[in-house]
């Protein structure tokens, strides 16, 4: 009978019987096995709709960036930025309208809706290259609205590129007959903004809105 068991279960320097030491080595294997495994999978993709609602600007950066670039002061930019929670936002958007509603207690606030149509006017009539906002015509149209007079002048084939002159009768802060003038330089189509040389207060015009 010794010599059978020693037949069947061999002692291991340890001291295991041979099935018990085969079963922690299979036990062993098994675990780097799938710690190597868990190394090499790749992480987990997010959902699309995860993956997607990261990837969405936010609206209050559009608001920011896009809607009122123009029109906001510095010292409001610099509010809004330190505002830390969207119920926050949503209130300073409200009383941002609010203290240019030219008629305070009415349904309809005149200057948030002509604003918003001079950007669809500009989206609709100056984009070429990009959104008609972006553009120096589609700019100065959502700041200070349609001009007075407009002058338009096509290229020729000697070479002179087509060009606009809007004439502002007054604009607060530059003073009368404020003209500006859009050149089409390339031929594209994208009529970029020069300065009136009669005019130095155009300058201040060619600065783009801070971000």
């Amino acid at each position: 009978m010794k010599r059978i068991r020693r037949l069947l279960y061999p002692e291991q320097p340890a001291g295991l019987p041979a099935p018990v030491f085969a079963s922690v080595l299979v036990l062993a294997s098994a675990a780097v096995a799938l710690a190597a495994w868990q190394a090499d999978s790749p992480a987990p993709t997010p959902a699309p709709q995860q993956e997607n609602a990261a990837r969405r600007p936010s609206p209050y950066r559009n608001w920011l960036n896009e809607d009122v670039a123009y029109i906001i002061t510095d010292e409001e930019r610099a509010a809004f930025k330190r505002l830390p929670t969207n119920e926050e936002r949503e209130k300073f958007i409200e009383q941002f309208w609010l203290r240019r509603d030219p008629t305070p207690g009415t349904d309809l606030n005149e200057f948030k809706a002509e604003h918003y149509r001079r950007i669809a006017y500009a989206n609709e009539h100056y984009g070429a290259q990009i959104a008609g906002w972006k553009t120096d015509r589609g700019r100065i149209y959502i700041t200070y609205g349609p001009p007075d007079e407009k002058e338009t002048h096509p290229g020729n084939a000697s070479g002179k590129p087509a060009d606009e002159q809007w004439l502002y009768r007054y604009i607060q802060g530059m003073g009368n007959n404020v003209v500006v003038e859009f050149v089409d330089a390339t031929g594209n189509g994208e009529f970029r903004q020069t300065v009136d040389p009669n005019n130095p207060n155009a300058v201040r015009l060619v600065q783009p809105p801070r971000r």
